[in-house]
């Protein structure tokens, strides 16, 4: 626990902060593509709460993400993870890492709209399927060829995705870095909704 150590207040993350208000940062993209480590920094930059919706699910389980999928189908998992997201949600501003399917439930998007920002973490496929590569705990990419998997998944996604209100690329730099880039372009849209640039200097 003592790399999520809160970091010195900075202006920018109190002013950041205060324009948020009660609503979280709502991480969403596909798997790999950074969401539970770049919102580990960004929550600590922050000074919020962090929650990952999978560990979330997990716990309320008592089972592990791939032994949910085999033991009760994808449809059941979908169903819990919506009940975790909308209660995380009502529990106060935070930093909030979803799974790569939870954007898709309707239901979920406006959860997340009515109690958050949604930023989306977007990454091309070869840095997806680079990042996966290291890990063999993806219950979707068991039934087959990763790298085809991923790409069904792009197409099926992206679109909805592109319905957040943030995007940013995913690339592969420090995750403090991103962290950064995440605040630079949230602080950007709260001005372009809120007519209140930040001040440049």
């Amino acid at each position: 626990m003592g790399s999520l150590a809160i970091e010195p207040e900075s202006e920018q993350a109190a002013r950041l902060r205060d324009r948020l208000g009660s609503r979280s940062i709502v991480l969403v993209g596909m798997m790999g593509a950074g969401k539970s480590s770049v919102g580990k920094r960004l929550s600590r930059r922050l000074g919020m709460h962090f929650a990952d919706a999978d560990t979330e699910i997990e716990q309320a389980a008592g089972m592990t993400i791939p032994e949910i999928f085999a033991a009760h189908g994808e449809p059941a998992f979908r169903d819990g993870e919506k009940r975790v997201i909308s209660r995380l949600l009502e529990s106060g501003p935070m930093v909030l890492a979803t799974g790569g399917g939870a954007f898709m439930n309707a239901e979920t998007r406006q959860a997340i709209a009515e109690h958050g920002l949604s930023v989306w973490l977007k990454a091309e496929l070869d840095v997806l399927l680079r990042r996966v590569k290291r890990r063999d705990d993806r219950p979707l990419l068991r039934t087959g060829d990763p790298a085809a998997i991923l790409a069904r998944l792009i197409d099926e996604r992206y679109p909805v995705y592109a319905g957040a209100a943030v995007t940013v690329v995913s690339h592969d730099v420090p995750h403090e870095v991103m962290a950064e880039e995440v605040m630079a372009a949230i602080q950007r849209h709260l001005d372009d909704i809120d007519g209140n640039p930040t001040d440049a200097g």
